[in-house]
């Protein structure tokens, strides 16, 4: 053999042992590589479960990263679930601007925005979903307020529209005698009554119902329809007939209502003085007059909202001037004698700076020891003796609280009861809240 022809032959075997090992070496470094990249686990989530398996890794792309769903702090978890709050009504589509229980506590009406009043059956304050019927209002007005008249098959509702406000009586329909009730469909409410441009067309701010007990009352109920202007027109609720008007001449009227026992009427105004009227009732139950008998003086500055005790013996005022005073109406007016102030309270909310903040709403609970009291979406239970906050729920809705009502009667909660505060606001929704501990509340 060629000696030449040897050499040649030796360094081709030796290149290819050189490139095979230099092959072999390359494509186990790549594997290597490609398995680093695949089996180690994902950092660990400091908000993640360790109980749970981990997911595999995904790549996200990093504009998901930039904003990530929030987590509610602590303090965000305890305004949002407040101890007191038991249930939410949804349904509503727009803002809820009125709310009325029943005098029984079974149904508690809303008025929306949206055009419609809901009655809902509140056979348990912790049910998962309400029972409830509609009523729409006639096309181009939405409801503001409403009011039961003498039961609860029978409620009044005021409707704004472009031209004006209206009042409309809707009453269920009894089932047929001998009908089958268990397989017929119940009859969607009725008008009974109506009356269209009331107030010389100006809006109505407030709508309260009240059963006229006292004196020679015939405990039918009267309903307060109070305007924006200085008017407060009182209608018999069965028949719709108007029964007094009362001008408040205090440049623009606030809210206005009825004490429980239909006696008296009054009205938080433009000015810090409060008037009371008294409903008069003739032999046959009928209203003979309304008549301006009181003044309560004492406030500072303008009064934003006000309410009766439960007794009707007493009324609580709100004002701009950061008091609440709580006034004793029982008095012999016909000998001159004048309303008492029994208690002056500061009003225990404030804002960053420290200063007084007014109240929009008050209610007082069916005992007459708490006064629930409002500031935008913020709710406050307040013992009346003592004028100290029993709790606050800062965050109660998501917007401004447009009306509060306490439950006449104490309702279902699973196995027991609970007296109940109903709120409404611009969220479009209606809470539930239970009482705070307090006495036999």
């Amino acid at each position: 053999m060629d000696p030449i022809l040897g050499v040649v032959a030796l360094s081709i075997v030796l290149g290819a042992l050189i490139a095979f090992v230099f092959f072999k070496s390359y494509i186990l470094k790549q594997s290597s590589e490609v398995q680093t990249t695949a089996k180690p686990e994902p950092p660990s989530d400091p908000h993640s479960d360790p109980k749970k398996p981990s997911k595999p890794s995904q790549r996200v792309p990093k504009k998901f990263h930039s904003k990530p769903q929030p987590h509610l702090s602590d303090q965000d978890q305890s305004k949002r679930h407040h101890p007191l709050d038991l249930n939410t009504l949804k349904g509503h589509s727009d803002s809820v601007t009125g709310l009325c229980f029943s005098s029984d506590a079974h149904s508690l009406a809303t008025a929306c925005s949206d055009g419609a009043v809901r009655v809902f059956k509140l056979d348990d304050a912790s049910s998962k979903s309400f029972k409830f019927f509609r009523i729409n209002v006639p096309v181009g007005g939405h409801a503001v307020a409403v009011a039961f008249s003498d039961d609860s098959s029978s409620i009044v509702v005021a409707s704004q529209t472009v031209t004006g406000c209206s009042l409309y009586m809707y009453e269920e329909e009894n089932p047929k005698k001998g009908s089958d009730e268990s397989n017929q469909q119940k009859p969607p409410p009725q008008v009974k009554w109506e009356h269209h441009k009331i107030h010389d067309k100006q809006a109505i701010l407030t709508l309260t119902g009240a059963t006229s007990s006292y004196g020679t009352g015939d405990g039918s109920t009267i309903v307060a329809s109070c305007s924006e202007g200085t008017d407060i027109l009182l209608w018999h609720g069965r028949t719709g007939k108007v029964l007094g008007h009362v001008d408040t001449n205090q440049l623009k009227n606030t809210m206005a209502t009825i004490s429980p026992n239909g006696r008296f009427v009054t009205a938080a105004a433009f000015t810090a003085d409060v008037k009371i009227w008294e409903i008069i009732y003739a032999k046959d139950g009928s209203v003979k007059e309304v008549t301006n008998v009181m003044q309560l003086k004492g406030h500072k500055s303008a009064v934003t909202w006000l309410c009766f005790s439960p007794n009707s013996e007493q009324i609580i005022t709100a004002s701009k001037d950061g008091t609440i005073r709580i006034w004793n109406i029982n008095v012999r007016y016909q000998l001159d004698e004048d309303p008492k102030t029994l208690k002056v309270f500061p009003i225990p909310l404030h804002d960053e700076s420290g200063s007084t903040l007014h109240y929009d709403r008050l209610s007082v609970s069916p005992a007459g020891k708490i006064l629930a009291a409002t500031h935008g979406p913020t709710l406050q239970w307040l013992c009346l003796e003592t004028g100290k906050v029993l709790d606050t729920a800062e965050k109660a809705h998501d917007d401004n609280i447009t009306w509060i009502s306490w439950s006449p009667k104490p309702i279902p909660l699973g196995n027991g009861q609970v007296v109940v505060l109903a709120t409404a606001s611009v969220d479009k929704k209606v809470k539930l809240w239970a009482a705070p501990s307090y006495g036999s509340e």
